[in-house]
C-alpha cells in the first residue's frame, strides 16, 4: 500500500475517534448538569419533616420531643467552630436579635426581622429523633453555614413533675431554657450525641412548659435532639406537645 495514503488513511481514523470521545464526553457532561438541575429542583424539606398538625402528639417511644416552632436561620458569619468558646457562646446567644426573643410564642408563618434579614417561622414535625437544621435550612434554600438556629416548643404535662432532667445533644453548640431558665448549656465544637448534656434537676409544671432552644452552626450539619428523663434515668412519655 502507498505510505502516503495509508498516513492518511491513520490520520482520518484519530480525527474520528477524537470527535467520538468529544462527543461522549459532551453527553456525559450533560446527563450529569440534566440529573444536579433535577435534584435541586425536587430540593425541600419534606424528607426530614412533615407540617405541624392540631393532632395531639406525644413524645416517640424513647421520650424524644419531635414537634418544634423553627426559625429560619440568622446569619451570624464566623472563622470556624474552634471560635465556640463559652464566652463567645453565651454572648451570641445572650444577644437579642429580635423582639421578645426570650418570651415569644411565635406561630407558623409569623415573621420577623433581623437586621436585613425577614425570617419566618415554621411549625414542623420532625420525622426523626434529632431534629436536622442543616437540612431545614437547605431544603428552604437559606443559608445553613454560619448561622443561629432558634427553636420554641411547648410540653403539657398532666401533673406537676420533680426531679425531672432535660437531656440535650446538639451539633453544634447550643443553649436551652425551660420556662425561662438555663437547663443546658453544650459549648465548644461538637457532634449532636443523644443525652450528651444532661441539665440539673428541674421540675415541670402541671399544664404548659415552654421549652426554647438555640443552636450555632459553623461548617458542617447541623441537628439536635431533646428529651426529659426522670429519676431514675428513664425517658418521659406521659406528655403532650403542642405550638400553643
Amino acid at each position: 500500500m502507498n505510505m502516503k495514503r495509508k498516513t492518511g488513511w491513520l490520520a482520518m481514523g484519530f480525527v474520528m475517534l477524537a470527535g467520538a470521545a468529544l462527543q461522549g464526553c459532551s453527553s456525559t457532561s450533560k446527563g450529569k448538569n440534566d440529573g444536579t438541575a433535577k435534584s435541586d429542583t425536587a430540593r425541600s424539606i419534606a424528607h426530614y419533616f412533615s407540617e405541624g398538625t392540631t393532632k395531639q402528639m406525644t413524645p416517640d417511644a424513647d421520650g424524644f420531643i419531635r414537634r418544634w416552632l423553627l426559625l429560619e436561620p440568622i446569619s451570624k458569619p464566623n472563622r470556624g467552630n474552634t471560635v465556640f468558646t463559652d464566652s463567645y457562646l453565651r454572648k451570641a446567644f445572650d444577644t437579642l436579635y429580635f423582639p421578645n426573643q426570650f418570651t415569644v410564642l411565635p406561630k407558623d408563618g409569623e415573621k420577623v426581622k433581623v437586621g436585613p434579614q425577614e425570617l419566618s417561622w415554621h411549625a414542623l414535625e420532625s420525622k426523626n429523633f434529632n431534629v436536622k437544621l442543616f437540612r431545614f435550612a437547605y431544603g428552604l434554600r437559606k443559608e445553613y453555614y454560619g448561622v443561629l438556629f432558634w427553636s420554641v416548643t411547648i410540653v403539657n404535662s398532666p401533673q406537676e413533675m420533680k426531679n425531672v432532667r432535660m437531656a440535650v445533644g446538639s451539633n453544634s453548640a447550643s443553649m436551652w431554657w425551660l420556662n425561662g431558665k438555663e437547663a443546658a448549656f453544650l459549648s465548644g465544637d461538637r457532634r449532636m450525641v443523644m443525652d450528651d448534656v444532661v441539665s440539673s434537676r428541674l421540675t415541670l409544671n402541671k399544664g404548659k412548659n415552654i421549652i426554647r432552644g438555640v443552636v450555632i452552626n459553623g461548617p458542617g450539619m447541623s441537628d439536635f435532639c431533646v428529651r426529659f428523663l426522670d429519676e431514675n434515668g428513664a425517658p418521659i412519655k406521659d406528655l403532650t406537645i403542642s405550638y400553643e
